[in-house]
């Protein structure tokens, strides 16, 4: 084989830097150079086409004003409408085969069109992309992975048609599930949970005019004025999504009921199994028990919950891929963080909505991650297309990246524990395809009738995208916010043109649930996502019992002048963080409590309205 450097740049004249960070990824080092005889499974991930047109795409089923409005696609229309495009094939078929000299045998196209897979030695692959590969162990659990941390490159011409290269750059974290009690050394995936656990002694002495010292489902009902009799049935669908060992036990549900829903003792969700999750297995209770509880309580038993199951063995490091691949099959040829894929590929059923209460990165440029999540972002996009509602809680840093209060440094390093820097947000909340909730509770001595405020318990996440930019749906309502109520930080503290969140709040502390036998006092953004995601399932339910689709990408539609009514307006307090104050909740739009909270009969008003 012709693998040559110096006729790879020749041959383009100009060649392409993808990728390339000085260092060493943290929580890695760099063990040994990679043996050259070595076979190294490479995946050339496609560039897929027309996705500049997805914004207009999505527009066109989810603006209120648009005449297309909830005529969501058919996956099969998303997938031929996505897919790369036979001038991507051919460019890169063409670069491998007549310049790199590639046997054509050796080239083999996924069966979805999306991706290039080609065996090569670790020498082959050094050639053809200009890199140096060594193996790294990372320093938790002494994981090994190859890859090639001082970049690589393409010809010019070539890297427009493809994204990622794998492996390479990206080597990810080993660890699937980092919680956020205590302080970290290394942002990654973990669970919003930043409010504490406090038992409840008499949870018979609790009463909805109490809901300032303790939130029931009761005050829940109560503060967003939700009395709602599901009708639709198993038309209708919801999931929540836990991850790792978050787990529940029936026994726990049963004793919430008992108090707040009779009719759903002896109820439980109906579990998705994805990368071997397992959620009878020993674990964590409270977080997974949180999600159930809330969404199960709220909707009642006229409305079946799914638990989207993702366990650790899951082969990708990137972990919101196990999810989106197993509900669009063609997701997995896209992913390739590791060798072996995934293990579902679309073999699971998708759901009207799914609320995910985890972060998974920081919302920080980064050569290494930007383009994965990018592309996670998308394929969000992507499935809302077909009328998929995606929630996420907006975390419990304040201004920082996850309750560890991590910050950028002037020299772009990330620094736990609120040190002076810029702001980080995270992800998946702030890609614009999720709504994103924010934390409110009842101020002490106010009732369900007076207005919250952001939670004081702990910092409600909320900010500006580095990774994306506002969409000109969020315009005026953050623009009303900058230029009336936003604080006076330096240009560098945060990205005033990112993408804003939260869209929207609820109450996030302090929420009664039932764990490891007894009641306890417990939140986090964790807890006012699926309580938003129970509202939006029960919207879908009228829609639905009205002939109409259910409502799908929803962004567009709240920040629109149809719902200027459908939220109680939350105006008081901050989300600290970075050795700063934060944002100020104010009024409309604000990077706190965003919209509001719920006001469900308008809010059920308005989608009704819509066609």
């Amino acid at each position: 084989m012709a693998f040559s450097r110096l006729l790879l740049c020749l041959a383009s004249f100009i060649a392409c830097a993808v990728a390339a960070p000085r260092a060493v990824p943290e929580g890695w080092s760099l063990h040994r150079r990679a043996d050259p005889d070595a076979v190294l499974p490479l995946k050339f991930t496609l560039t897929q086409s027309n996705i500049h047109n997805l914004d207009a795409y999505l527009l066109d089923v989810a603006d209120p004003r648009s005449p297309n409005y909830g005529r969501h696609w058919t996956p099969a229309k998303v997938a031929e409408t996505f897919k790369p495009s036979k001038e991507t094939v051919d460019a890169v078929h063409s670069w491998l085969v007549e310049e790199a000299g590639i046997d054509t045998h050796k080239i083999r196209l996924s069966q979805k069109g999306d991706i290039v897979h080609l065996d090569l030695t670790v020498a082959e692959a050094e050639s053809l992309l200009g890199a140096e590969y060594f193996v790294y162990r990372h320093g938790e659990d002494g994981k090994e992975h190859v890859g090639c941390h001082q970049g690589y490159s393409l010809p010019e011409r070539v890297s427009k048609h493809i994204d990622f290269v794998w492996p390479t750059t990206h080597l990810g974290s080993t660890s699937l599930l980092r919680r956020d009690a205590g302080v970290s050394t290394v942002p990654g995936f973990g669970r919003v949970s930043g409010a504490p656990k406090i038992p409840v002694d008499d949870v018979s002495a609790l009463a909805a005019e109490g809901c300032d010292t303790a939130a029931t489902i009761d005050c829940l009902r109560g503060l967003y004025k939700y009395d709602h009799t599901l009708v639709s049935g198993d038309k209708n669908s919801v999931a929540v999504a836990e991850f790792s060992n978050e787990v529940y036990r029936p026994s726990d549900l049963d004793l919430f009921f008992k108090t707040y829903a009779p009719d759903q003792v002896g109820h439980i969700p109906e579990t998705i199994s994805i990368a071997g999750g397992d959620p009878t297995v020993s674990g964590d209770l409270g977080e997974s028990t949180l999600d159930i509880e809330l969404v199960m309580g709220l909707l009642g038993a006229g409305q079946n919950l799914s638990l989207y199951q993702i366990g650790e063995a899951a082969n990708s490091s990137v972990f919101l891929d196990p999810l989106l691949g197993a509900v669009d099959g063609s997701y997995c040829e896209l992913e390739g963080v590791s060798n072996q894929g995934l293990s579902d590929c679309g073999n699971k059923p998708t759901v009207n909505v799914v609320s995910i209460s985890y972060h998974f990165n920081p919302d920080v440029i980064d050569p290494t991650i930007s383009p994965i999540v990018q592309r996670e972002c998308t394929e969000i996009g992507k499935l809302s297309l077909t009328g998929m509602t995606f929630i996420a809680s907006s975390g419990d840093g304040g201004v920082g990246y996850s309750q560890s209060g991590f910050c950028q440094l002037a020299n772009g390093t990330l620094q736990a524990g609120n040190p002076k820097g810029a702001f980080l947000g995270q992800l998946p909340a702030s890609c614009p395809y999720v709504t994103a909730v924010g934390a409110t509770s009842v101020a002490p001595n106010n009732t369900v009738d007076d207005p919250e405020i952001a939670t004081t318990r702990f910092p409600s996440g909320g900010g500006f995208s580095n990774n994306f930019p506002r969409p000109t749906w969020q315009d005026d309502a953050v623009t009303n916010y900058l230029d009336n109520f936003g604080p006076n930080y330096a240009e560098n503290i945060f990205n005033r043109s990112g993408r804003a969140y939260p869209d929207v709040a609820a109450n996030g502390w302090p929420l009664v649930i039932a764990e490891s036998g007894q009641f306890v006092k417990s939140g986090g953004t964790s807890a006012s996502a699926p309580i938003f995601a129970a509202i939006v399932t029960a919207v879908n339910d009228a829609r639905i019992a009205a002939g109409k689709s259910p409502v799908g990408w929803i962004n567009p539609a709240l920040y629109s002048s149809a719902f200027a009514n459908a939220y109680n307006d939350v105006t008081k307090g901050t989300n600290p963080g970075c050795s700063t104050q934060g944002f100020n909740a104010a009024p409309g739009w604000d990077p706190v409590t965003g919209l509001g909270t719920p006001n469900f009969p308008e809010l059920l008003a308005a989608f009704l309205a819509l066609p």
